[in-house]
């Protein structure tokens, strides 16, 4: 247990347990349900997002606030302690330190996840079952997968800044999982990013009916070409 000194908590070396975060609007949260990764990935500048984590559940879409965890490679105890502390629809972000030696979730927490209705799992590190997994009703993106099971020995920290596959996430950001990849948007960012990704999308729709068609100009290649002075 932690000690108190002048009124804040002082952990164990090694364990941080900080609060949940505060909920965004869930109507908010489900209009970015229709938002694929990669056109909120443009209107945030292109170079942001998950690398070298795969998705073991097939097509269903993840979006959720974020709870993060970081913990030792291998090691999964306080990813039980995050979850009890999730609301329904939450993502549990697991820092694993890219460590591929030891799953740190499996079928077993998949089961808890479910019943507690939360949003999917991102996972630096390794996943097992995958089976039960590629039922698809849970989402999950982690670095790799072996038999090998966790310990539940600790440290660990809840509600703090990790990275998972290149992305900083801190918690309660928005996070969004396709096929694509995963990307986090900062809560404070969500609300006003919406109507830019929205307007992104009709963009893309226009662009996709005339090349469909048949009938996309060639002028704003050109016209980027002859800037660059090449001949077109």
């Amino acid at each position: 247990m932690s000690d108190q000194n002048h009124g804040e908590t002082v952990w164990p070396a090694g364990y941080r347990i900080n609060p949940r975060h505060q909920d965004l609007p869930q109507d908010l949260i489900e209009k970015f349900r229709e938002i694929p990764v990669a056109v909120a990935g443009d209107c945030m500048g292109r170079s942001i997002g998950t690398m070298g984590l795969n998705a073991y559940h097939g097509a269903r879409i993840m979006c959720g606030q974020a709870v993060t965890v970081r913990v030792r490679p291998g090691d999964n105890l306080m990813v039980h302690k995050a979850m009890m502390m999730a609301g329904p629809g939450d993502v549990i972000i697991i820092d694993g330190g890219a460590d591929v030696s030891q799953a740190v979730i499996g079928g077993l927490i998949r089961t808890t996840a479910m019943t507690k209705k939360l949003g999917g799992f991102v996972i630096d590190g390794a996943i097992r079952d995958l089976a039960e997994w590629a039922e698809g009703e849970m989402p999950v993106f982690a670095r790799g997968h072996t038999h090998r099971g966790p310990s539940k020995d600790g440290p660990g920290e809840i509600n703090v800044a990790v990275c998972v596959g290149g992305l900083v996430v801190q918690p309660g950001d928005l996070i969004l999982g396709d096929l694509d990849g995963v990307i986090a948007i900062p809560a404070a960012d969500a609300a006003a990013l919406l109507p830019k990704a929205l307007a992104h999308l009709e963009r893309e729709a226009k662009i996709r009916k005339t090349n469909l068609e048949g009938t996309s100009d060639p002028e704003r290649f050109d016209a980027i070409l002859r800037a660059k002075g090449l001949p077109v």
